[in-house]
């Protein structure tokens, strides 16, 4: 389900009862088109997650942690200045729109309340955060400027009047009965549920299909009751907020979804399902912007290196005819006698086998016999001596698929931090020029790894990249503690902090373990698992390989929900 006009509703009733008349207390802008407000509120610090995101917009209290920066934005110092210390006096949705009014009181430099309006427009690749004047209704700042050269009708500047988004002439849901519902329809062109999202305000597809889901087949007064008693819980704001896993895809709805099939997951607040269904999918859809140019030079090195090994393997294959000119040159040097110079061909006994069958030995016409028999030598001292080295380079490109394969998978769960060190990992093995003016870590510094508690509250911890992987097994890690891995799949590190864990603790680790691999949409993945002490680095290794023995193995489908509450207990 998109965040519609019904999802706005449902989570600004939550907003209105969680933090309505509490206090901002502070502001910060982690990401260039997302906020986090602190609202202080009934003796409870709130965070609330405003994002303008062109693939994620949205709005809903939040338990993530963000990484601020160093030095805020602008925009966010303009908010920090009119709004941090306010009082949020009224949250508002106009109609079913997908947009949500802060109505705040603040006191200005010299102490006189001010009243100002944080307006979050909830609308694709045109979502927008605008804070305005309440009393001239001018704009001080928004998050995306729209020039006049973009939009005739709705300048979004610093300095100009605000404008609400034009109107689409829909009928409020809310306000319909079942006569009208059925008077806007027209039955014979068909295509009920398009006809429903483009008659009324705030309704998604997902939403108008349920609608006819609940419908007798071919019954208007079934389909206009249907929709009228959908309606009337959203107006009591009767809600189940809901995920929904099919084999294909995820939805999220506060409509109880009866038509979909699938796994099911209920929530108890509306701001819960949403903070777990957006659970890093805004983050990797930042980090696959950020990451772009890496992700296209590590498939660009893994497809030369992949295409590189059905030649090596041709040419072992030759190679491994060498023993085949040994036996021209010794047949020739036995029958040299017996051959002329411009002979092209030589039909010779071939003493090494027990019938001594004729064999025919290819001859150049140009050379003597002896030379003959000297150019075959040579051709099988060389693949001799070749045979040895292209296995070493198979052996090697073998290791660097795997290797730049490794480097894939983290990039798909790669938060921008993470991002970071494996360029500086790809740098330092002279895969990338260094990069100038680049603030260089400090060589204390350690990485950053993920801490998980199991339900027996023993930690887990996971590396999501190979110096965060060398760390945690090589440095972090105690000799008796576990350490888990998929079986000959790439993947991340994960360790449990204890040397004889429980079973489910076990089960835990290795869900993590597979979740964080190639094979995280697989079921039944092989996980291995080992103490520290059996965990090997070999000199010379690439970052994050290790060998191990004494292990045992599970198999594991990777559940992201169990993730998720295992990193947020």
């Amino acid at each position: 389900m998109s965040f519609d006009g019904i999802m706005t509703r449902a989570i600004t009733h939550e907003l209105k009862e969680q933090v309505a008349q509490g206090k901002i207390t502070k502001i910060y802008q982690p990401f260039p088109t997302e906020l986090i407000l602190v609202v202080r509120s009934k003796g409870k610090s709130h965070k609330i997650l405003l994002s303008a995101n062109a693939s994620y917009p949205r709005v809903h209290l939040t338990e993530q942690q963000y990484e601020n920066p160093k030095v805020p934005p602008m925009f966010c110092m303009l908010l920090r200045k009119h709004l941090e210390g306010g009082v949020i006096d009224q949250i508002e949705q106009p109609g079913m729109e997908r947009m949500i009014i802060f109505h705040v009181a603040a006191r200005n430099e010299i102490g006189d309340i001010t009243h100002k309006r944080l307006i979050i427009e909830i609308m694709g690749r045109h979502s927008n955060i605008t804070v305005i004047d309440a009393d001239t209704n001018q704009i001080l700042d928004c998050v995306k400027h729209i020039p006049p050269s973009q939009n005739r009708y709705r300048t979004m500047l610093p300095g100009s009047t605000y404008m609400f988004p034009p109107e689409q002439d829909k009928l409020n849901p809310l306000e319909t009965d079942e006569e009208t519902f059925i008077r806007k329809l027209d039955f014979n062109s068909g295509k009920i549920d398009k006809q429903i999202v483009q008659q009324f305000e705030g309704i998604a597809p997902l939403v108008a299909n349920e609608i006819i889901a609940r419908t007798k087949l071919g019954d208007r007064q079934s389909l206009s009751r249907s929709f009228v008693e959908l309606m009337n819980n959203v107006n009591e704001h009767v809600y189940k907020p809901q995920m929904i896993l099919t084999e294909t895809k995820e939805y999220f709805s506060v409509v109880e979804l009866t038509h979909i099939k699938g796994e099911r997951s209920e929530f108890t607040s509306v701001s819960t399902m949403l903070d777990r269904f957006y659970f890093g999918k805004a983050e990797r859809d930042r980090v696959k912007q950020r990451a772009s140019d890496l992700e296209k030079f590590l498939r660009n090195e893994l497809k030369k290196n992949q295409h590189k090994i059905p030649k090596l393997r041709s040419t072992l294959s030759n190679s491994e005819k060498a023993d085949q000119f040994k036996l021209y040159g010794e047949l020739i040097t036995a029958n040299i006698y017996q051959l002329d110079r411009g002979m092209n061909k030589a039909e010779v006994q071939n003493f090494y086998e027990e019938e001594a069958p004729l064999i025919t030995v290819p001859l150049d016409t140009q050379k003597t016999p002896s030379e003959n028999a000297q150019h075959y030598f040579k051709k099988y001292n060389k693949l001799k001596n070749s045979i040895q080295y292209i296995q070493q380079q198979l052996k090697e490109t073998d290791d660097e698929i795997r290797y730049l394969e490794s480097l894939l998978q983290q990039l798909e769960s790669a938060s921008a931090s993470d991002v970071e060190e494996i360029r500086e990992e790809l740098e330092e093995g002279h895969y990338l020029k260094k990069r100038k003016n680049v603030r260089k870590r400090k060589k204390n510094d350690k990485p950053s790894i993920e801490k998980y508690l199991s339900s027996s509250n023993v930690e887990i911890w996971v590396g999501k990249n190979n110096k965060q992987n060398d760390y945690l097994t090589n440095k972090f890690a105690n000799a008796y503690d576990i350490w888990l891995h998929t079986k000959d799949i790439p993947g991340s590190h994960v360790v449990i902090r204890n040397s004889e864990p429980d079973e489910t603790t076990i089960m835990e680790a290795a869900n993590i373990a597979a979740y964080f691999s190639k094979a995280k949409h697989s079921s039944s993945v092989p996980v291995d698992y080992t103490h520290v002490k059996h965990v090997k680095k070999p000199s010379g290794a690439k970052p994050g390989f290790v060998t191990y023995d004494n292990q045992k193995t599970v198999h594991i489908t990777p559940d992201e929900n169990l993730v998720y509450n295992l990193r947020h207990k």
